[in-house]
């Protein structure tokens, strides 16, 4: 489905009922599938049996007016008619109650069909969205949207199509009853009654959609600092913030009870005020009915006729206002969702993108100007060369531009101006996901899913047999360690892969790279977080599987990188030097320096080490 290309400020001006109307509208196509004829019959039988099921409901208090009337006169006379009419009440409720719940059952497969949709559609839209957004957005507070837009659907259809509806056909079919049987005065009490109901309930339900939203907020402000201090288990420890963290927790939790506290005490007044609108139609009604009794218009079974309608008609006019709060917050719920998909698709590819081919993986940055904020360049003009099957390493302070270099080649962003090849072709002119499948990349912190390590290893490629996955291993040096775990490739890494060593979950990344088998290797310092053995160790193996791959290595520790065929040296985002480590060290220029700085640091660390 398209997005709705209105803006946020668009949506902050829209009065609540517009945007109620425009959510629905959108949501339409969901609930009616124009490729899907049999829900679309199945939404058809569920609405006769909802006609249904209100036609028996009208007809039983005729059956129970004629029952008190017959048990009035003679018992002689009476008691076959009152018999026979208290018999068929009883299965006249049991229809209603059987054409209910056949319409629920009818039902069901449409509302699971249309929460489904629009969660696989959220989702694809979420995966599509560009690395800003995911920088910027809590994930505590995504996923809670999500869960709340996904949760109201199937709720709020079956409120809007079997309560309301009914309700206003049940309204509507009392009105003219009652002006036949009593005259147009009972008619006007209902009406009036029935107004005054919709418009306090409606007055009462906007200011607590205010105080829910508020609620809604703090609890997604909650979680999300529960999930981000999960998260950061470690750090936390590290610092010893455990009490920090409870207290931040707390503010938020504590905001969020007051919020619900407000909210809780405000539904108390909504149906109190509900219950005295609604009694005091009843006893008037009954009043009424009681005084034409008195006169000798009226009969017993009249009272119990008004009493049954009323009683049925309050059934669903009592549950007006949590089914109208229900639709309400569901709404915002869905804008709120619907919001989340209007959020505009940074990198997008050209239209009739084709993928790319790489027959030589050369690789080319040339003149590239880039910065995440208009205020801030990050890349100056930058153009550099890698060849195919080169190894190319890029150096530089904090802050040179390094790890952006990373992200622009597998076109998280967009450069401002200039262009990067791939065996001479604009990444930007072509799709996306080819881009990606050409390049594997073996980062600093090396994230896993909270799943198996023949899971991690196989995410490389979708298809991945269990010998590529286990050769995979093998070639990352993985072997000694999948031998030595009780379950072996079934062995659970925990969230993040917070049960492996930086090493192990270094190995498993590029096992998982291995499995993808890309023509070009991108290792953003990826042994800049281990231990000096450890980064030996995974030298060698990073060495070994970049034999043959275009290689770009972006690497803080200059030991790691000095046989590259070339090292690129930047600074403050542009080219300061480049050429082998020795032509580098010959120019006695930045890297040089830096080069020097690293070597006395090294040598301060042994010499602290030896003292101890």
């Amino acid at each position: 489905m398209p997005p709705d290309t209105s803006t946020s400020a668009d949506h902050a001006n829209r009065p609540p009922e517009a945007e109620s109307w425009t959510t629905l509208k959108r949501f339409l196509p969901y609930l009616w599938p124009k490729d899907n004829p049999g829900l679309r019959w199945r939404i058809v039988i569920a609405m006769v049996l909802v006609l249904a099921a209100k036609g028996v409901t009208l007809a039983l208090p005729f059956a129970y007016k004629h029952a008190a009337d017959a048990m009035a006169g003679p018992v002689s006379e009476g008691v076959t008619v009152a018999l026979a009419l208290v018999v068929a009440y009883g299965l006249g409720r049991f229809t209603s109650l059987l054409f209910d719940n056949l319409r629920n059952i009818v039902f069901e497969r449409v509302g699971q069909a249309a929460t489904l949709s629009l969660a696989e559609d959220v989702f694809h839209r979420l995966h599509r969205l560009s690395l800003r957004f995911h920088l910027s957005r809590r994930t505590g507070e995504v996923t809670k949207i999500i869960e709340r837009g996904t949760k109201s659907i199937d709720m709020m259809l079956y409120f809007l199509l079997f309560n309301i509806a009914p309700t206003a056909i049940e309204l509507i079919a009392v009105g003219v009853i009652f002006y036949l049987n009593f005259g147009w005065e009972l008619v006007a009490a209902t009406a009036v009654t029935v107004v005054t109901y919709i418009a306090v309930t409606r007055w009462i339900t906007e200011w607590r959609t205010k105080l829910r939203r508020e609620m809604n907020d703090l609890d997604g402000q909650a979680l999300h600092r529960a999930v981000d201090s999960l998260l950061n288990f470690e750090t936390v420890k590290y610092f010893g913030a455990e009490e920090r963290e409870e207290k931040r927790y707390s503010q938020a939790a504590r905001a969020y009870a007051e919020a619900a506290v407000k909210s809780e005490n405000s539904l108390g007044l909504l149906n109190i005020t509900q219950s005295l609108i609604t009694n005091a139609l009843m006893a008037g009604a009954m009043a009424y009915t009681v005084w034409g009794w008195s006169k000798g218009e009226l009969t017993v079974g009249d009272l119990v006729l008004v009493n049954t309608f009323l009683m049925q008609l309050f059934r669903p006019l009592d549950l007006l206002g949590w089914v109208y709060r229900t639709i309400r917050q569901g709404l915002v719920d869905m804008a709120e969702m619907f919001r989340l998909m209007d959020t505009e698709v940074e990198v997008r590819d050209a239209p009739g993108a084709p993928a790319l081919i790489v027959r030589k993986p050369h690789l080319v940055f040339d003149n590239v100007t880039f910065g995440y904020d208009p205020e801030r360049t990050i890349l100056h003009g930058l153009s550099f060369e890698v060849p195919a099957s080169g190894n190319v390493a890029i150096v530089g302070p904090s802050g040179a531009g390094k790890s952006t270099i990373g992200r622009l080649l597998f076109r998280f962003y967009d450069p401002t101006s200039g262009r990067i090849l791939i065996d001479g072709q604009d990444i930007a002119q072509v799709a996306q996901a080819s881009v990606r499948e050409a390049i594997g990349i073996v980062p600093q912190d090396s994230v896993l899913f909270n799943d198996t390590l023949h899971y991690n290893i196989g995410y490389g490629a979708a298809d991945a047999s269990n010998d590529v996955i286990e050769r995979a291993a093998q070639d990352a040096a993985l072997t000694p360690l999948i031998e030595g775990l009780p379950d072996g490739f079934e062995t659970m890494v925990g969230e993040r892969g917070l049960k492996l060593s930086g090493g192990e979950k270094q190995r498993v990344a590029i096992a998982r790279t291995l499995v993808k088998d890309p023509p070009i290797l991108l290792l953003d310092e990826a042994t800049s977080a281990l231990d000096t053995r450890t980064e030996q160790e995974i030298l060698a193996t990073l060495r070994r599987i970049a034999a043959g791959r275009t290689t770009i290595a972006i690497a803080h520790r200059l030991s790691t990188i000095a046989d590259a065929d070339q090292i690129i040296v930047l600074e403050a985002g542009r080219l300061a030097e480049q050429g082998t480590h020795a032509e580098l060290l010959s120019k006695r220029g930045l890297y040089a320096e830096m080069w020097a700085r690293q070597a006395n640091e090294s040598a301060e660390e042994k010499a602290g080490g030896t003292e101890q």
